[in-house]
């Protein structure tokens, strides 16, 4: 496949380079980041009758739910509420229009997906759906609220935030545009904002002793879902002999004692739409840099006998896929991640890349290699990247699923205890209640020579759990008008329940109505009296407690 070039890098750093003259834009609330927590919040101000400006490093809007991510993590749906729910009912909307269905008819689209129905008639509300129609979801709010969104907008992330007193007084992007606001929203992936605002943050696994926490930190030997080596194969070129050299992807470091805090992340991905009917698939191309010895260690998987290669090919609607990761090699490119929250926007790119090339190199790998086992080939040769999906982008997501990066330390962290409803939320602004879910984060030698995987991690919490508002606001000292709706104050294993974009969604909802409550009574966000934001929660129909 043609290489991929992510041009929004390329932009911002031409524009770094020629300075254009400052300009300079004002709101009541200034949104950094394209999420669809940024969306959902920039709605509400504007409901609210607040101006916002969203400044967008994204061309396309919507992050991961217009990015591929299409067969929704939902959990307890009866917990979803507000513009959340919206957003779903927007696509239950959708799917009632007989054009919607272009290349499979909807009668032929079942009810699939972790044993709950695509669609809940009564309700009136869809999970699952293709990407454009996430992305054009997200544009019709844009529309219909009037909000001003400046795309391809990157944050001077070293001089570009002014603060005064405790206050962001500013930010300002590369190409010299400043933004005043009064009080600002980090809704990115990354949390950008605020660790260029000094809020303090935390990339990597917390120890287990941190929080008092069983699921943190170096899980070495805990073995959760499937995707790990469940037969023993060689980490070595030659089987057998450490002197040939470990195969491709598989580290030399030591994991890590049980329960240690480590700097590492739980592993990237794409989340890639296929299509599987004859009109509407682009073929597998072979990568230019390509290289088949890159899966070996898939080879040999398949040579133990490993056969699950199609079981997260989830089907979305008109014969598409929301396609995951799964087994003990699979879409995850593990341990290659490590250095992007704090990388600079280039070496962002390029790990961007790195994960595409290795992605792309999957495919045909699988496609064509005579190691893949021929029925695995021929069933691979029924699949093609989806001809009228990212279209601008060569077929292939814009947005990598950036399943962790920084996550801020602020007034009140969310740990496993808080998942597992063990303390009390005074101060609920949403609920959560998807598996405490971490992908895997290194690919090690165990002592004999073989090859294990470390860091997966599936916990059920006991029932929906409440999230709180000080989860979303830094410490008093450090800023006291910025709220982190995505980047959420928490450990490393409670954020694997909450970063599920319905709950992103209502996050950044409930992180609008307390910045417009703060504006309002001329108070910092920390000061806002939680009586009057739960209930204009309430008002909005956010959910925050369970019987």
């Amino acid at each position: 496949m043609k290489k991929l070039f992510y041009c929004f890098v390329i932009m911002g750093m031409l524009s770094a380079c020629g300075q254009a003259e400052s300009t300079e834009n004002q709101a009541d609330i200034v949104i950094y980041g394209g999420t669809s927590a940024a969306i959902t919040a920039a709605v509400q101000a504007k409901k609210s009758g607040k101006s916002v400006i969203v400044v967008s490093p994204d061309t396309h809007i919507g992050g991961l739910s217009s990015g591929g991510l299409g067969f929704t993590d939902t959990g307890d749906k009866s917990v979803i509420g507000g513009l959340s729910r919206d957003f779903y009912h927007r696509v239950y909307l959708h799917y009632q229009d007989s054009a919607a269905w272009r290349w499979q008819q909807q009668a032929d689209y079942g009810n699939k997906g972790q044993g709950t129905p695509a669609m809940d008639g009564d309700a009136r509300t869809m999970w699952i759906f293709e990407p454009h129609v996430a992305e054009q979801i997200f544009e019709d709010y844009v529309e219909e609220y009037k909000i001003d969104v400046r795309r391809d907008a990157w944050l001077d992330r070293e001089k570009g935030v002014v603060k005064k007193d405790g206050r962001i007084v500013s930010i300002r992007t590369l190409d010299g545009t400043t933004y005043r606001g009064k009080v600002f929203i980090d809704a990115t992936y990354e949390g950008d904002l605020l660790a260029a605002a000094g809020v303090s943050y935390h990339v990597g696994r917390e120890a287990n002793a941190t929080y008092k926490e069983k699921w943190n930190g170096v899980q070495v030997g805990v073995l959760h879902h499937g995707h790990w080596f469940k037969t023993d194969i060689s980490a070595y070129k030659v089987p057998g002999d450490s002197t040939s050299g470990l195969l491709y992807g598989v580290s030399a470091e030591h994991p890590g004692e049980y329960g240690a805090a480590d700097h590492r992340l739980q592993a990237y991905c794409f989340r890639m739409c296929l299509s599987n009917h004859p009109e509407n698939r682009v073929a597998f191309a072979k990568p230019a840099n390509y290289d088949a010895a890159h899966y070996e260690l898939l080879a040999r998987v398949f040579a133990s006998g490993w056969r699950e290669t199609f079981n997260k090919f989830d089907p979305i609607p008109n014969r598409k896929t929301d396609t995951n990761n799964h087994g003990p090699f699979s879409t995850d490119f593990i341990g290659m991640n490590y250095d992007y929250p704090e990388a600079s926007y280039a070496r962002r790119r390029e790990i961007i890349q790195e994960h595409a090339d290795y992605q792309q190199g999957l495919l045909y790998f699988l496609s064509h290699d005579p190691k893949v086992p021929q029925e695995v080939r021929t069933e691979m040769a029924k699949w093609g990247l989806a001809k009228d999906e990212f279209v601008a982008n060569g077929h292939w997501p814009q947005q990598l699923y950036i399943r962790e990066a920084r996550r801020m330390v602020g007034h009140y962290v969310m740990t496993e205890h808080d998942t597992f409803s063990e303390r009390e939320i005074t101060d609920p602004v949403g609920m959560g209640s998807y598996t405490l879910d971490s992908h895997n984060v290194q690919r090690y030698v165990k002592p004999d020579g073989n090859v294990q995987n470390e860091g997966d991690i599936g916990v059920s919490p006991k029932k929906p759990y409440q999230i709180s508002y000080g989860a979303l606001l830094p410490k008093q000292e450090e800023c006291t008008n910025l709220l982190v709706p995505v980047c959420v104050s928490s450990s490393h294993i409670a954020f694997g329940s909450i970063r599920m974009e319905p709950v992103f969604m209502i996050l950044g909802e409930s992180a609008a109505t307390a910045a417009v409550l703060a504006i309002d009574g001329n108070k910092t966000v920390q000061e806002v009296e939680y009586a009057d934001l739960r209930k204009a929660l309430l008002a909005q129909k956010q959910v925050l407690a369970v019987d």
